[in-house]
């Protein structure tokens, strides 16, 4: 199967992962294992990646060297920190400019700001960042953030941390059908299944925290997530039989038997 490329990189695994919720880092790196994620995103306001020196530093447990960071806006309201935060992210990860940007209008429902988020995607890649970016599952305004130059677009498929799974499929095969840059879920996902039908829609990857951080055993929950995601993708490779209300083709050939 093709790999996943974003800006130019190929990886072998479809599932990217979140490092927050967790109960300690170690916790983490199991869980991240056990996913085969390559692509880790890191909240650069909330986990210590370097700012605080006489803290333990989360790249200690997901060092650079195995694993492609994605440093990310979480708790973000404006497009004016959402582009200050990855510009102190970048600085600490030594000029890494692949970073995801997510500019949040509520904080009970973490919706994306959709007019901050295009003003940040503008300022962010004219400033020479690889930008991913959480958005609304809005077809013409994920246009409009390939067209400024984003190097993958994620939208949600329910609300951030609800589990809903993906509530309007619709607008996620509009998006994936006009789009020349990958698609990936960002948020929602609650389980294995959501993560399949994600993938059998035709969506690139999935990005998940919670899914993985809250289920009753991380660990194994990271793994059902790796196969969901593979499986899905098969699926959506191989092409699925057209649904039918009912079908009177028998499954065996019926040619050379006896009395026909």
């Amino acid at each position: 199967m093709h790999q996943l490329t974003i800006a130019g990189k190929a990886y072998r695994s479809r599932l990217l992962v979140g490092t927050g919720k967790y109960k300690d880092f170690d916790e983490t790196r199991a869980a991240i294992d056990a996913s085969g994620a390559e692509i880790v995103t890191v909240a650069v306001r909330r986990v210590n990646i370097g700012q605080d020196a006489s803290q333990p530093s989360l790249l200690d447990a997901v060092p650079p060297s195995k694993f492609t960071i994605l440093p990310n806006t979480a708790g973000c309201y404006t497009a004016d920190d959402a582009v200050r935060t990855l510009r102190l992210a970048r600085e600490l990860l030594d000029g890494h400019p692949l970073c995801k940007l997510e500019v949040l209008g509520d904080p009970t429902n973490l919706f994306p700001n959709m007019p901050e988020t295009l003003k940040a995607a503008e300022t962010l890649v004219k400033d020479g960042f690889e930008v991913m970016v959480y958005c609304a599952d809005d077809p013409i305004q994920c246009k409009m953030l390939e067209e400024i130059g984003c190097v993958a677009v994620m939208p949600l498929a329910s609300l951030i941390g609800s589990g809903m799974g993906i509530v309007n499929p619709w607008n996620l095969r509009l998006i994936i059908e006009n789009a020349k840059v990958p698609i990936i879920v960002d948020a929602g996902v609650g389980t294995a299944s959501d993560a399949t039908i994600a993938m059998e829609l035709g969506c690139d990857g999935v990005l998940m925290n919670t899914a993985i951080a809250h289920a009753k055993d991380p660990v194994l929950m990271a793994s059902a997530m790796k196969k969901g995601i593979e499986a899905g993708r098969e699926a959506f490779l191989a092409g699925r039989m057209a649904r039918k209300y009912y079908s009177a083709d028998p499954s065996s050939p019926t040619t050379g038997l006896i009395g026909s």
